[in-house]
This record gives C-alpha cells, sequence and structure tokens, in this order.
C-alpha cells in the first residue's frame, strides 16, 4: 500500500514576458548630418515587488555614431538610459507574491535601435527590448511513496579456496 509524503520546494509559481518599444532623443555635440551607426550596451536590470506587481528597473548606453560639418568629420556620443517596467504576473495555483519571493529577470532580446532618424539636430532612436521574468516561491508537492521496497541487491561473497582450484582444474591443452 502506497502513502504519500508532502514536500515543500522551491518552484516558479509565475512566469511571463513583455515586448516594449520606447522612444528616445539624443542632443549630439555637433549638429549631426548623418547616422553611420547606433548601438545598445552595457543593459543591466532587477525585479522587484511593488504591491503585487513586479516592477523591473533598468538601464543601457547607446552609443551613436554620426558624422557632420558636411559629412567631413565623425563622433561618437554616448548617453545612458534608465527605464521602468512594470509586470503584472498571473501566480499559479493561488500563490501569492511576497517579499520571500525570489523574481528572477532574463533579457529574452536584448535591446536594440530599430529607427533612429535625425530631426532638427537631434538623434530619434526607436529601442525594442523582450524581458522575461519568473517568480519563485514556496510550494507543495505530494509524493507517493512505497513502504515495502527493498532496493539492495545481495552480494556473495566469492570463496577463495573455490575460484584457486578452478584455476588448477584449467585444461592446458584446451586449444587442441
Amino acid at each position: 500500500m502506497a502513502s504519500y509524503k508532502e514536500i515543500v520546494t522551491k518552484a516558479v509559481v509565475g512566469k511571463a514576458k513583455k515586448n516594449s518599444v520606447s522612444k528616445f532623443s539624443v542632443k549630439t555635440e555637433e549638429v549631426p548630418d548623418t547616422v553611420l551607426g547606433c548601438w545598445v550596451i552595457n543593459h543591466t536590470f532587477e525585479g522587484h515587488n511593488s504591491n503585487g506587481a513586479i516592477n523591473i528597473n533598468g538601464a543601457f548606453d547607446v552609443n551613436i555614431w554620426y558624422s557632420y560639418n558636411n559629412d567631413t568629420k565623425t563622433a561618437v556620443s554616448t548617453k545612458r538610459f534608465n527605464y521602468t517596467d512594470k509586470m503584472n504576473i498571473h501566480l499559479k495555483d493561488g500563490a501569492s507574491l511576497n517579499d520571500a519571493s525570489e523574481i528572477i529577470v532574463r533579457s529574452l532580446n536584448q535591446p536594440t535601435v530599430t529607427d533612429v532618424n535625425i530631426k532638427n539636430g537631434e538623434v530619434n532612436m526607436t529601442i525594442e527590448k523582450e524581458l522575461g521574468v519568473e517568480v519563485v516561491g514556496s510550494t507543495m508537492i505530494k509524493v507517493s511513496v512505497e513502504e515495502d521496497a527493498d532496493d539492495y541487491e545481495v552480494i556473495e561473497d566469492i570463496d577463495e579456496e573455490n575460484v584457486e582450484n578452478e584455476i588448477n582444474e584449467v585444461n592446458e591443452d584446451y586449444l587442441n
């Protein structure tokens, strides 16, 4: 007859992802003629519980390589942007978000510049990113336990005298 045991463990109790599109502007030192390149680096983020929702605070640097002075010179401008994304995550099996919950944030798609243009001497960018969040909390599982199972293998000692006798009885004319 099987009995049941309850095991308290940590498990993912909620999981979600969010795609964000944001617009940013950068005023460069010189008036740009052409944007030659634009990329995002140094993306950092962390999530925390905020009244039952997950707030993700993050930041990244944007490097803009541009030409100026009638496309005769180039420069790179770097600007740091901060962001806050809010995610409402549906938790499984009646779990609740509390201070003991562990919040794991992953960047599923790194921030990428999808559009860039120059307007009124400023560089305007559209940056897209996708973040995933997992909420880890305590949960309980029930497992069936077989009480009468004996999974030990029985090992018998080797009788050394028998082994020695068998070696002495080997037919030396075996191959003939």
